[in-house]
């Protein structure tokens, strides 16, 4: 029986178990080929690079994410219940990943902090996808969004706590779900209610009410450390590092990681 034919897909799996099995820190190319029984020069004739091969898993994992998601942005209905609802998939879908497999999820957090490429590319991504619903929500008349990918990146840093992986520790907390209909609600009336309290801004531009909410997370974000807070600009789409303690923030840039 001829040998299974070594594909890019094939060698993604094997990195996904290798990784799996010796972490991040430990796992080689060699070991890859050594799971696919083949030599690593087979591996560097698909990834030319161990940190090529160690982005492309990366991206494969996040990218289970954003298949997802897009089927929440695919589907007929009402674009505040779809909203609300890709909100809600994104928090699970990241919560079930950090509390099925805590090992990968551990792995994948240190991939992610390597790539910011591939997490730069991964939140356009689901940012382009919020703002298709925005965008398809002002059609219907059910949100007042004069620009859909300024308030897609608004509600993305507004409900950083239930997908950026640092706030992974308190995805288990039982008031958590609480926390997180808190937040959509409050989000989704932000979009919704503005329309009949816009205001002017100097120029002729109109500010719905409610942005400054929105846009408070693009902004900025407070940082517990040293026994104070200070407020810290909203710093780009990287994922963070660590794990926070129950009211930190986390350290290092905004952005959504695993999942």
């Amino acid at each position: 029986m001829p040998p299974e034919t070594l594909t890019p897909e094939r060698i993604l799996e094997a990195t996904e178990e290798v990784l799996r099995r010796y972490g991040p820190a430990k796992a080689t190319v060699v070991d890859v080929a050594r799971a696919l029984g083949v030599s690593h020069g087979s591996v560097y004739r698909h990834f030319r690079t161990k940190t090529a091969l160690r982005e492309a898993v990366t991206a494969r994992w996040l990218d289970r994410t954003s298949e997802t998601l897009a089927g929440v942005v695919a589907d007929a209905g009402p674009a505040e219940e779809r909203l609300g609802r890709w909100l809600a998939t994104l928090f699970e879908t990241k919560r079930h990943k950090a509390g099925d497999d805590p090992e990968l999820f551990a792995t994948y957090m240190t991939l992610v902090g390597e790539s910011g490429g591939v997490v730069d590319r991964h939140v356009t991504d689901l940012e382009g996808q919020l703002a298709k619903i925005i965008e398809a929500g002002a059609a219907e008349g059910a949100f007042h969004a004069p620009a859909p990918a300024v308030s897609a990146h608004a509600v993305f840093a507004a409900t950083s706590r239930f997908h950026e992986p640092c706030y992974s520790a308190e995805w288990f907390r039982p008031e958590i779900t609480d926390d997180f209909e808190a937040v959509r609600d409050l989000v989704l009336r932000g979009l919704r209610g503005s329309a009949s309290r816009a205001t002017v801004r100097p120029g002729g531009r109109t500010t719905p009410a409610g942005s400054r909410f929105l846009g408070a997370g693009r902004r900025w974000r407070v940082r517990r450390a040293g026994g104070g807070a200070r407020g810290r600009p909203f710093a780009g789409r990287a994922a963070g590092r660590g794990v926070s303690s129950r009211g930190g923030g986390c350290p290092g840039r905004t952005g959504s990681g695993p999942g």
